[in-house]
């Protein structure tokens, strides 16, 4: 079991947002305040299904989970977030929709949006010097069937399979389910999804440093960075 803190970059909507809400009561954890939350008319085994995403908290992945290199420290890592996040301008989605993406269920862009991963690819190039590299246990771990060997090539060189050309902008509503399972998941959520207010455009317009103190603890927000403060903007990404 790993003692070592990690850390995360995610897109986490502010906590006031009502998609923030519909997010964290879905999963049944508010990972700014580390507290439990919960979704009326759910189904009794609600709890199992979002077990496993609710570690993590409601958000959407730019650099996955990493242990601190040596060397640095979070006051090292918060500077540089919140520098980053200074010379990047927030990013539109628009709309968003529910949607199965292979055995579990997630909140995704309704069309392709570039600049999104073109920000979540300068996410895992500047804040790689931050992660210790992997262990060979780790990447045994890591190695399962069906990888690319592009996404092998990833893993190897940022210790995630899914950057870069392979990633792919989601926010996670569900574990992975059976089919039987996973339709009435997804019958339950798209209802709450479209009772939600003013989600009908939704913009990247922060970042956050997401923290797991230990092993199967969940993830909290431990500092928001909001994107383009700069008048600058040398990295900027328009909407």
């Amino acid at each position: 079991m790993n003692t070592m803190p990690r850390y995360a970059i995610y897109f986490v909507p502010s906590a006031e947002s009502s998609l923030y809400r519909f997010g964290a009561s879905v999963l049944g954890y508010d990972s700014y305040r580390g507290e439990a939350r919960s979704i009326a008319g759910a189904p009794d085994d609600w709890n199992d299904i979002t077990q496993e995403p609710g570690v993590y908290g409601f958000h959407a992945t730019l650099k996955p989970p990493f242990v601190l290199a040596d060397g640095h420290d979070e006051t090292s890592l918060a500077r540089a977030v919140k520098n980053f996040a200074h010379n990047h301008a927030a990013v539109l989605i628009g709309e968003m929709a529910v949607r199965e993406l292979g055995s579990f269920i997630a909140l995704v862009p309704q069309s392709p949006r570039p600049l999104l991963n073109a920000l979540a690819e300068a996410c895992v190039r500047e804040f790689d010097r931050f992660r210790t590299p992997m262990s060979e246990q780790e990447r045994a771990r890591r190695m399962t069937p069906g990888l690319t060997d592009r996404q092998i090539v990833n893993l190897a060189r940022w210790g995630y399979p899914y950057v870069c050309e392979d990633f792919r902008f989601h926010m996670t509503l569900t574990g992975a389910l059976s089919a039987q399972k996973r339709d009435r998941a997804l019958r339950f959520l798209c209802e709450k999804y479209e009772q939600v207010p003013g989600v009908t455009s939704v913009t990247v317009d922060q970042i956050v440093i997401a923290r797991q103190i230990e092993t199967a603890t969940p993830f909290r927000v431990i500092a928001v960075a909001p994107l383009g403060q700069s008048p600058y903007r040398p990295f900027a990404y328009s909407c």
